[in-house]
């Protein structure tokens, strides 16, 4: 039985060094799963298709990037990685570095990180360490202590990191045939965007897959792309894109500019809305994965985009296990009855 991980699938497209030593969990190949009760909430006329990253091993997209910056890593003889994270970087780069048996040392910023991602990154065997500022003050923090020691920096402003997250755009094209006419997914730290674009390129140049427009989404309260200038207190209840300066803004706003597509907003009511829509889809993802189609659909109610025919892919990109807080919080006590039949019968049909 053969398995197939990124790197071993689409290595050959990636631009890795002859170094590159594979380090994989077998990620990708995620599924693109038809919503065609959602377009009907929507009240579009449409196909929609969600690429649900949170089925990768660690349950988030980042594992696609992260199998290619620890290979790199790996294969230049690094004996540990560090990362800042607001979560889901934190879980894949301790599972991939104890897959690789390196050493992980993870930057969180103080009381922001969901409990599921947290605990992610101490079940792999990661140092973690909490500091008292943001996200992006832990970045500044990571970067600088990489430059000045030999710890491997595995943030998206690894190149490596861009090259393995590519592999979900060409992904979506084999599955399909060719590039949707829109892809919808949210933004943080704008890695992600970033190398959807940078794969849709790389295929139509190679297989003549054609290009999507591309609709980035923010949360309101961490919205530095649409608002113009970085945000320092950024506040959502969409943990993992609760950043205020994204390291790859400015190849986000090319990305959107160049595939005649947008960076919007959306606020954390309809973030949470979408999050119960999918749900009802049976589909679960965390807050934050479901910005992308929160924002698609506040396009849709406002008229600024006509979707009629077209196909949509709207990625979500972490799994509902990894920000359960507001699901938890929100929930009522379940009923008890005693262990009788009629006692069910009275509840489920009285």
């Amino acid at each position: 039985m053969k398995y197939h991980g990124v790197l071993h699938r689409y290595g050959h497209l990636l631009d890795l060094p002859n170094y590159t030593q594979p380090i994989s969990l077998l990620e990708g190949d995620t599924p693109l799963i038809p919503a065609a009760r959602l377009v009907e909430q929507l009240g579009g006329a449409f196909e929609l298709l969600i690429k649900f990253e949170g089925l990768n091993p660690t349950g988030s997209f980042k594992d696609r990037g992260m199998t290619a910056a620890i290979s790199e890593a790996v294969g230049r003889g690094a004996k540990a990685v560090i990362c800042a994270s607001t979560g889901n970087t934190a879980a894949s780069a301790a599972a991939y570095a104890a897959r690789a048996g390196l050493k992980a040392v993870v930057l969180i910023p103080q009381g922001k990180v969901a409990a599921g991602k947290l605990a992610g990154a101490i079940a792999y065997g990661a140092q973690v360490v909490q500091i008292e500022g943001s996200f992006d003050d832990a970045l500044a923090m990571v970067v600088e202590i990489s430059e000045k020691h030999p710890i491997a920096l595995v943030n998206s402003i690894n190149p490596y990191r861009i090259e393995g997250q590519k592999s979900a755009a060409f992904e979506i094209c084999d599955t399909l045939g060719k590039a949707p006419d829109w892809l919808c997914l949210p933004v943080g730290n704008a890695g992600n965007i970033t190398s959807y674009w940078a794969g849709f390129w790389a295929y139509d140049e190679l297989k003549g897959t054609g290009l999507p427009q591309i609709l980035g989404v923010q949360a309101e309260g961490a919205a530095p792309l649409v608002l113009g200038h970085a945000v320092e207190k950024p506040e959502t209840v969409a943990t993992a894109i609760r950043i205020g300066r994204p390291a790859r803004g400015e190849q986000a706003l090319q990305a959107a500019e160049e595939s005649q597509g947008q960076i919007i907003a959306a606020s954390d009511a309809e973030i949470l809305q979408m999050q119960k829509y999918l749900a009802q889809c049976g589909i679960w993802v965390e807050p934050a994965s479901a910005a992308g189609l929160a924002g698609l659909a506040k396009e849709i109610k406002t008229g600024k985009v006509n979707l009629k025919g077209k196909r949509v892919v709207a990625v979500c990109t972490g799994h509902g296990l990894k920000d359960p807080e507001i699901i938890i919080g929100s929930m009522s006590k379940p009923e008890t009855i005693s262990p009788k039949l009629e006692a069910l019968e009275e509840i489920l049909f009285s």
